[in-house]
């Protein structure tokens, strides 16, 4: 499960500069790319930086702590002691913390976590899936 592991170290990193850009996005759909979009980028990263902490964790236990993780964040906006608004001042401070609660930031965690976790799965199954067909072609020869 190399391969798996590459695809989602290179799939995390893409999704840094496609969060970043979701902030600056102007065309069509401007306000939603710009407000939720980045949350399922969000979500999907984190998940992905978990399976490459944690690859014999399961995907679905780590979807769930990272939906957990990322809704006490969003609850956290409604608290705002000086120190955190000192670190959300910052660009990364606010791509990490946010700066603002919004309840509807919530459902697209959720899709986040749910379509990464699809996502991965599949990946997984058709990576294990290509391994058994190379390694029985393999085996057909010797």
């Amino acid at each position: 499960m190399r391969m798996y592991r590459r695809i989602v170290l290179y799939c995390a990193i893409a999704l840094i500069p496609i969060g970043i850009a979701s902030k600056f996005y102007q065309g069509p759909l401007k306000e939603w790319i710009n407000d939720y979009f980045g949350d399922i980028i969000y979500e999907a990263f984190w998940i992905m930086i978990g399976v490459l902490i944690w690859p014999r964790a399961s995907l679905a236990k780590i979807a769930a702590v990272v939906f957990i993780a990322t809704c006490l964040i969003e609850v956290l906006q409604l608290w705002q002691p000086p120190f955190l608004q000192v670190m959300r001042a910052s660009f990364i401070g606010k791509l990490l913390l946010g700066t603002t609660f919004v309840w509807w930031d919530f459902p697209h965690y959720l899709a986040g976590c749910m379509l990464t976790w699809a996502g991965l799965q599949y990946l997984k199954t058709k990576l294990r899936s290509a391994e058994e067909k190379g390694s029985s072609k393999v085996s057909d020869r010797f």
